[in-house]
């Protein structure tokens, strides 16, 4: 019985081993594939990139303006959407504009990143600026006059 119970345990033993090598060959080889397949296909650059890496993708490109004060907030919305985008500064205008370019796959990202941006950029200007509510109450406060007059009367009380 012993014996019987020694030979079945090394069986599952040599069994065991035998199950991890063929598992260990088959990731080997899920792992060689997907070498070979990433580098076959380059790494493509995401998000803010050149604009020489962004024609070098062949998807075509459309461009729009933005004002400098604007650029950083609209990056982040983009990143957000996920659009690959490139920006390139117009040195030739006094105040410096900025034309981004997309991919043209992504146009309807490009629409919602858009919308995004301009609902953000209405409610920074409808709100009230805090400097200029300071300086109105700096100014108030410049005007008031405090009146300090000493009474310097004495009197006896009985």
């Amino acid at each position: 019985m012993q014996e019987e119970v020694e030979q079945k345990t090394v069986a599952l033993v040599i069994n065991a081993t035998k199950l991890t090598g063929r598992e260990l060959k088959k990731a080997i080889v899920k792992l060689l594939a997907h070498l070979k397949d990433k580098q076959n296909h380059p790494n493509i650059p995401q998000g803010k990139q050149s604009v020489k890496q962004l024609a070098e993708q062949g998807q075509g490109m459309t461009s729009i303006e933005i004002t400098d004060q604007n650029i950083k907030d609209f990056e982040r919305v983009a990143k957000k959407y996920g659009v690959d985008f490139a920006v390139m500064k117009d040195k030739h205008e006094v105040p410096p504009k900025y034309v981004v370019f997309f991919k043209g796959k992504d146009a309807d990202a490009i629409t919602n990143a858009f919308k995004e941006y301009t609902a953000d950029m209405v409610k920074k200007a409808a709100r009230p600026s805090v400097f200029a509510e300071l300086r109105k109450l700096a100014e108030l406060a410049k005007n008031t006059v405090i009146q300090k007059v000493k009474h310097k009367d004495k009197e006896q009380s009985l």
